[in-house]
Order: C-alpha cells, then structure tokens, then sequence
C-alpha cells in the first residue's frame, strides 16, 4: 500500500499494537527491514529464509506459509512438513441474501461488495492451527465480507505469503473468499525489481511461479491472490509480462487475482486512486486480465464515477472495482467519503476495500473492549445493524452493506463458538482449561448483532464466555423481561422436510420456566414467525428440546429467533446450541491409522507433536477433536481440526506415567461423535523440574492493548517483540496464575523489560510473590523484593501451592507507570 507520512502516534496502546505490524509498505506500517535493504541473501535477488528443517520434521510449530520467487519454485506439498498442516478442508459455502431481510432499511443487497485486509499475525508468525492464547482476531462479522485477504509479506521474510488453515477453514464455512498475497515492497521497504523480474520468468510457454501459485491455491484450499506490486524500476514489458502470468495462472486455475492500483502500465509505480486508461489493462485488456482492482485510498467522488463508466465500457462489473479505505490507524474514526462509494437511496457505485479492520483488536485494551469495537466498526454505535443513527459519519458497515447468510443447507448446527476463549467445553463438560484460539471450530456466527423487537424493555443478547455447552463461548440472554421479545438471530435458507428437526439447549440460573420459545420464519411469510414452546428445565444444567418441524414439510425456512415471553425482573438464560437437521443425529465412521509423525521435548514432562490419520471413511464429518486419556478415564481436550493432520502444542506427562494414549474422533455436521482412533506416546528418564505456570490460565488487573494480556507472560517466549509480555497501567498491578492443582515448588523466576529487549529503565523495581493453595484461602507472602535492576530475577522458594500472584508497587526504574513482564514461571517437581 502508498506509502504516507505518518502522523503522531499518541498513547502506548496504539505504539504497541502497530510494533507487531509485518514489514509492509502500508500507509502506517513500520518496517523491521533495514532501509538499507533486505537481510543476507543466497543469491542476490533471494534473501535467506529462516530455518525450521528440524523443528518441522520433528514435532515442532507449523506456520503459514511463505516465499520469494525464487524460492517458491522448490516447494513441494511432498517434502514440506508444514503443508499438511496448512490444509484447508472446509469448502466455499454458497451464500444469500434476501433483501427484503435486511436489517437496515438504507443497506443494499446484491451490489458493492466488501473485501477485508487483514494482517493476523507477522509474515513469518502465522501458526496454522491456532495456539494456546485466547488473544487472537476471532472475527465475527463475516456477512458484510465478500473476500478476505490474509495480508503480509517483507523482503527479509517472504513476498509471497499463503493463508493459514483457520482462516481458510472460518471464511469457506461462511462462504467468504480467501487469497493469499504476493507483495513487492517500495525499495525503502527493501523492495527490489529483480524479485518482479524473478516473478514472471518463463520457460518455454509456462510461468513457472504462476504455476506454484495454483498449485498452492488448490492444495491449501483457497481461492486467490492479492497482488501489490510497489517496487519501482519496471517498464512497459515488465508490466505485460505481469498481465500475462495473471491470465495464464486463471487459465490453469481455477485461481483469482485482485490487482493493487500502483504499477501502470508503463511499468511506472504511480497510484491512479481509481480505473483509468494507465491502469485499466491489469484488468481487461481486453481479455480478462484479473478478477478486481483495488483501488488506492486518495480516490473522490468523481474517480469512482468515471471508474463506474470505465468499467462499463469494458464489460465488467463496476462492482469488481474496491476504492480502498485505511482504517491501519484510526479504525472507525477514519473519514470516508461515504457517499462516493454508496450514495444513500442509490446504486452502489463500486466495491468497498478496507485495510486492516483488525485495529479494532490492536487498538483495544483488552477482549471486551475488542468486542465492543469490533461491533461499533461493523454494526454502528448502537449495537444494532437496524438502528445505525449516529452523529458520527461512520454508521457501520450494516448501515450500506445488506447482510449475506451461509446458512443455506442442513444440517446447520451453532454452539456460539467464536473461535477462542479460556475453556473448552465439549457436550457441556469442561474438557481443558487455560487460553486457546482455533478458527477452525468457530461456528456461523448469528447473522443479526443484535436486533431485539419488543414493544417494552429490550432484552440483551451477548455471547458470553464463561459457559459453553461445545467449545468456549455461548448465546446469552439477560435484561428485565416486560414484555415479549424477539431476538433475530439467523437469516437463513433452508427446506424443510418431514422428518426435519429443531433443536435447541439451553441453561437456566435455577430449575423452572424458560420463558423462552424457539422462533422460525418461512419464505411465505418471511417476517412473520411460527413459535415453538421450550417449557421448563429440571435443573441448572445444559438440557436439550428437540422440536419437530414435520408440519410445515414443504416449506423453506428463511430466519431462525428466540422469543422471550413472560416477565422476569432479572431475566438470564444461556443456549449452549442452536441445530436444524434430518432425522435422527449421525455418528460418523471412526477415523483410522493415527501415528504420531514427530515429537518435540519441551522438557522432561512436556512435549509437542505432530498427528496425521486416514479420515473417516464415510460420512459428514465437520472435525476432529483430539484427547489425551487420563489414568482415572476421564480425558483432556488437545486440539481440534477439520483436516486429518493436527498440532499439539503442549502434551504434559502425568505423573511419572512412561506413556500416554492419544484418542482422536470424529465429529459430524449434526455433532454426532464416532469411536475414537489411538495412539500412544512414550515418556523417558525421570519427570523433571517445569514450570508449572507455563500456558495455564492467567488473569491480571489490566493490560495495556489487546496483544499485551497476562497470557502473554505464562507462553514461554521472550523473543516476539513488544507484544510478547504482559503490560498493566492500573494503579494496583498484580498477575494471577491458576497452575491447576497444588504443585510443589522450588523457585520463581521472572524476566522482566529487558529479557524483552526492552530498556533496562523499565525493568520492575518492586515487587512481590504470593501464594495460595484454594481460591478461598488467604494470600501467603512468599517472595518480597525491593531495588531491583536485574532483567531476570531468580527467587528460591520450598512450598506447596495452586495460585500464585505477583503484584507490582514499583514497575520501573523511573516514572512510566507501565509494569512489564515477558515471562513469570514457577518452577517444581
């Protein structure tokens, strides 16, 4: 993207969160490349790319993953470790959208459309699994989103970068497009021409990278590439060859492209901010050339309208042209001229592309700030897409963009999960503890957030994450019930037949009336709907009503709701799981062959691995969930995936067990579980000393941004930056770890600023170490220290204990008021 001058960032949170931004050449990004160039290279035009052979081929972390030119040219799915890993099973869901259901009577349905580029993690540190760390962009407004591009790429790391599995796996299941991005830098972000020149080399009548980019398309499963080409020194033949390896790459595809508007025509990097006659080439000329044109964020008015006309006359959708926003650094207080891109009561004149909507995660201070960010970005100030009135110019993106629904087949099945969260709960039982994120498992998040129609007191629906009936996060209901309410929550496009069921479950605060109905609209009458009762619960537990729709066989269903009815001062219930299916819930065939293709010794009684199988031989299944099996039978949720390999970042040892059985399971698209496959991983030598505060639950007073959460002081790292540390600007400053049961231990140690990389004047001065071993018990004083200047501090202790705390009074050496912590580790037998 254009480079600009950037204007003064004020506030911590906001320099932090853009310090782990990947070296692109974005409006506000900030390179970690030298401005002298690239790092040490093989050859001149190929910088030497990080080595993870043996960490790989072992049982160490899979990335995303990424290249140069020259170096994508070796990749084989064959010999790479990680491709397995970066697979993406799910595939692009059809999608619709019925305008007379739209939330938002300005919004339109059918035309501008919205791609969204996202930045999840640096280039080189995408996991492709997801991690144990509930801080992630687990985005959940996907339909306002068209296609997502996983956004990246810097000369020292790699210009060619690929989607992870879970992002892949999230956007498909709700029907939205994912490319990967090819980025040749400005030379002030260390670009330089040979890597264009490497990029469209042929031989013979092929491109031979055009090539590796289908075949990495079609064998991690999305859909396309974004290509930025903002290195400086082409000419006219370069800029053909360009056009020539895109129409040559779509002829073998099927694989899209979306051309960046910066090179023209003439080879030059001069950004039009709109389609004219120097770049309109890269899209027809007059063949079809790319799919669509993102346009650079200087366009006005006029520019649109004449890119309109211009896109016309060469027979392609206006619609296929994205007049690019950049919310990098001010998210939804960015000015966008609005109307040029959709004109209130009027066609849309073109597509919509924002860059790097994720500000709403790296601006916030923590994960209920996010969210309510990422609402106000996506919805509008009301947290409802049919109110968006507002004095504020930005109204949500609900406010022009008609919502789009992938719920468009059976079965169709929501726990609420949103892809992260600090439990894992399967069937309503709390399968792990402790921080973890995989967009793998987020369901379809609810079309409508929120829209309540009640003509007394609105109800407020939330997804809540303290309980879960499958994975980490539920539907909640809460407010004062005065009068019915009618909450909205899936559009949708569905037949019903005669053995067609509705099931929902849910918990209440004690035993008696729900007071709540399920609700269901047909496409006869699509804003009108039919209620079905689900009476009382037993108890405070997770129960399930299972309701027959044979009566309306024949008919389709266009919205799924809840209605609350009744009167209840303190209403507050809790569904667990929202599902519509045919006949009875299937079990799906057993998954077969599970091996454990490597092992990593984190410690004597830690490990990681790396799991493949033969999937399920016949059947729907929509994951896999992966255990391991406990010495009283009880067993420990490690991960899921919907591919047939999986990662496993942290298996601990029990005990002095010499072995641990593995168990995998199928889980079909009606939830539905299969037998499990097993394996079994050997332990040697005798348990040693851990840390048994590593990756368990951590709660603190405050964080300074959303990548700065006291997770990141129990993940084992010092080394990724700024980011990788908790940091608190509360007045009291204290860090709890739960370390799961009483645990004897021998010392602390904690690594402080500087282990970080950070000055030595932020190192904490003051601090102490409490300990405790039931969260009833009184805080115990194990540790005080005063005057500290070391970056690492060691601390032996002989003592028993579950949680343990460290609370700062000094956070530096001088003034800042920011306490700052890389690691806190307890360490025991």
């Amino acid at each position: 993207m254009r480079r600009r001058v950037l204007p003064a960032l004020c506030g911590a949170l906001i320099a932090t969160a853009l310090a782990v931004q990947p070296a692109l050449a974005g409006p506000t990004a900030r390179p970690t490349d030298s401005p002298a160039g690239p790092s040490p290279s093989a050859t001149p035009s190929t910088p030497a790319a990080p080595d993870r052979g043996a960490a790989r081929a072992a049982g160490g972390q899979p990335y995303a993953s990424y290249w140069h030119p020259n170096t994508i040219l070796d990749w084989n799915p064959a010999t790479d470790p990680d491709a397995r890993f970066n697979r993406s099973r799910v595939p692009l869901r059809p999608r619709a959208s019925d305008p007379a259901l739209r939330a938002n009577p300005n919004a339109r349905a059918g035309e501008g459309k919205v791609a969204s580029l996202v930045s999840f993690g640096p280039t080189s540190g995408n996991p492709s699994q997801g991690s144990l760390d509930a801080d992630y962009y687990a985005f959940t407004y996907w339909q306002y989103v068209d296609t997502l591009v996983f956004w990246g790429g810097s000369a020292s790391e790699g210009l060619i970068l690929a989607p992870n599995a879970t992002v892949i796996d999230a956007a498909h299941r709700n029907g939205v497009k994912v490319y990967g991005t090819v980025f040749f830098p400005p030379t002030a972000y260390g670009g330089q021409i040979q890597w264009v020149r490497d990029f469209v080399r042929k031989s013979g009548s092929t491109y031979p990278v055009a090539d590796k980019l289908v075949q990495v398309a079609q064998h991690y499963g999305f859909d396309g590439w974004f290509v930025n080409q903002e290195t400086a020194g082409g000419d006219a033949a370069l800029a053909t060859e360009l056009r020539s390896l895109m129409k040559y790459a779509r002829a073998k595809g099927p694989v899209e492209f979306m051309w960046y508007d910066a090179m023209t025509e003439s080879g030059s990097v001069t950004w039009q901010d709109a389609l004219t006659t120097e770049n309109d080439a890269f899209l027809s000329d007059p063949a079809r050339v790319s799919d669509s044109m993102f346009l650079d964020f200087g366009w006005s008015a006029g520019d649109l309208r004449s890119s309109r006309d211009l896109a016309r006359s060469l027979g392609r959708d206006e619609h296929e042209l994205y007049a690019g926003i950049d919310t990098e650094a001010n998210g939804y207080n960015t000015g966008v001229s609005w109307d040029a891109v959709f004109p209130a009561g009027q066609p849309h004149v073109t597509s919509l592309g924002i860059y790097r909507p994720e500000w709403t995660w790296k601006s916030s201070s923590g994960p209920a700030d996010f969210r309510t960010r990422d609402s106000r970005y996506w919805v509008g100030a009301n947290a409802d897409p049919s109110n968006t009135a507002t004095s504020s110019s930005w109204k949500g993106l609900a406010h022009h963009i008609a919502e789009s629904t992938a719920v468009t087949a059976k079965p169709f099945v929501t726990g609420f999960n949103t892809g992260h969260g600090d439990f894992y709960n399967v069937g309503g039982t709390r399968v792990r503890t402790g921080g973890w994120n995989n967009l793998s498992v987020q369901d379809v998040p609810p079309t409508y957030q929120w829209v309540v129609e009640s003509a007394g007191t609105r109800l407020t629906p939330s997804i809540d994450y303290g309980d879960a009936y499958e994975g980490g996060s539920s539907l909640r209901l809460t407010g004062k019930l005065d009068a019915a309410n009618t909450v909205r929550l899936y559009q949708a496009k569905l037949p019903v037949t005669a053995d067609t069921k509705l099931s929902v479950v849910v918990k209440t605060p004690a035993a008696g009336p729900t007071r709540l109905k399920a609700a269901v609209a047909f496409t006869d009458a699509p804003d009108r709907f039919t209620t079905f009762d689900l009476g009382s619960t037993a108890g405070t537990g997770w129960e399930r009503r299972t309701l027959d729709l044979s009566a309306h066989a024949g008919k389709t269903i266009a919205q799924l709701g809840l209605r609350a009815e009744g009167s209840a001062a303190s209403y507050d219930i809790r569904v667990g799981q929202l599902a519509v299916y045919d006949g009875a819930v299937d079990a799906p065939a057993a998954p077969s062959g599970l091996q454990v293709l490597g092992a990593t010794d984190v410690s004597a009684s830690r490990k990681s691995l790396r799991l493949a199988w033969t999937a399920a031989p016949s059947g729907q299944v929509h994951h896999y969930d992966v255990y391991r099996r406990n010495a009283d039978g009880s067993r420990t949720y490690l991960g899921a995936t919907p591919n047939d390999a999986y990662f496993v970042p942290r298996l601990d040892r029990a005990g002095a067990e010499t072995s641990t059985t593995i168990e995998v399971e199928a889980v079909s698209t009606e939830y539905g579980r299969s037998a499990a496959a097993t394996a079994t991983v050997a332990w040697s030598g005798e348990p040693g000393e851990e840390n048994h505060a590593l990756g368990r639950p951590a709660t603190a007073s405050g964080q300074c941004a959303a990548s700065e959460g006291p997770a990141k002081a129990v993940n084992g790292s010092v080394t990724g930056g700024n980011s990788d540390k908790w940091c608190t600007l509360t007045a009291d400053r204290w860090l709890e770890v739960d370390l799961g049961e009483a645990r004897s231990l021998s010392r602390f140690v904690v690594r402080h600023a500087q282990a970080g990389g950070e000055p030595a004047a932020f190192n904490t001065r003051d601090f102490t170490i409490q300990v405790r071993s039931a969260a009833s018990e009184e805080w115990r004083t194990a540790v005080t220290v005063t005057g500290n200047t070391a970056a690492a501090t060691t601390h032996p202790v002989s003592l028993s204990a579950r949680h343990v705390r460290l609370s700062i009074t000094g956070p530096t050496q001088t003034t800042d008021p920011a306490a700052r912590i890389y690691e806190f580790e307890a360490w025991g037998d």
